[in-house]
């Protein structure tokens, strides 16, 4: 695009967020909230990322600018956190040195929303290098699985199909796991190292925590009380010694002393 020609776009504060339109399934506000907690834990020294949870992407490579990709949750590296120390309204490429997202995620609901088909070929044409769709509720589901990630291989997406994906170029990981957290059990999605390990949160860090501490507690506690048995054994055992010297003796008061 010519530099006369990004002059003239739409700044971000003219362009509106979202569509507004509400989500239809708690997994489509959760996991991609999720995965940024778990960034904002990983990454939380770092300025030069950005992700983005229902956000407009506005972008030069459709029929009309102004008209945007909603990802359910985007990934941005190299642009800044917190842009000129504001929060975004919205991620215009053209403000962000044309830097696309890296990753895309789709969480499929009840309503058709063209995550297969035309979605696909919008973070394609972007130029998103990862794109992650989760279906856990296998809504419309037909031959798909419930995570599929593909990459971005000469203008067109490749299924990754194992899991969990790593994305060198990110640095992470991606793929499903279950989160356990107050005694309620759900699927999710976390980031991965590249050995396959899932990295956890600042919640299930201290879950863990607590308990590790419980149980070195119940350790504690029985190491005690097999401290307290041996002491009263061994308490039996000399009085048991006590009580025989006391019999030898009084025998040999009386009989003196016992036969060879």
């Amino acid at each position: 695009m010519l530099k006369s020609e990004i002059q003239n776009l739409p700044s971000s504060a003219e362009l509106p967020c979202s569509d507004d339109t509400p989500v239809d399934n708690e997994e489509q506000n959760f996991i991609p909230n999720f995965l940024l907690f778990l960034l904002e834990y990983l990454w939380g020294n770092r300025q030069n990322w950005f992700f983005g949870v229902d956000m407009a992407v506005y972008h030069t490579t459709g029929d009309n600018p102004r008209i945007p990709i909603i990802p359910d949750g985007f990934l941005a590296l190299n642009v800044e956190r917190r842009k000129g120390g504001q929060s975004r309204s919205s991620y215009v490429t053209w403000e962000e040195n044309n830097v696309v997202p890296i990753l895309a995620l789709e969480v499929v609901s009840q309503a058709p929303g063209g995550e297969y088909s035309s979605k696909e070929e919008i973070y394609a044409r972007l130029g998103v290098l990862y794109y992650v769709i989760y279906n856990p509720q296998q809504f419309g589901r037909g031959s798909h699985q419930e995570l599929e990630v593909y990459k971005l291989v000469k203008g067109r997406y490749s299924w990754q199909t194992k899991e969990p994906v790593w994305m060198p170029e990110i640095g992470l990981g991606i793929g499903r796991g279950i989160r356990n957290y107050g005694g309620v059990e759900r699927e999710v999605l976390y980031w991965f190292d590249e050995e396959g390990n899932r990295y956890i949160g600042t919640e299930e860090a201290e879950q863990q925590a607590r308990m590790q501490l419980v149980e070195m507690r119940q350790e504690l506690d029985i190491a005690k009380q097999r401290a307290e048995a041996e002491r009263q054994r061994a308490e039996t055992e000399r009085q048991l010694r006590e009580q025989l010297q006391q019999t030898l003796e009084r025998y040999r008061r009386q009989f003196g002393d016992l036969p060879e």
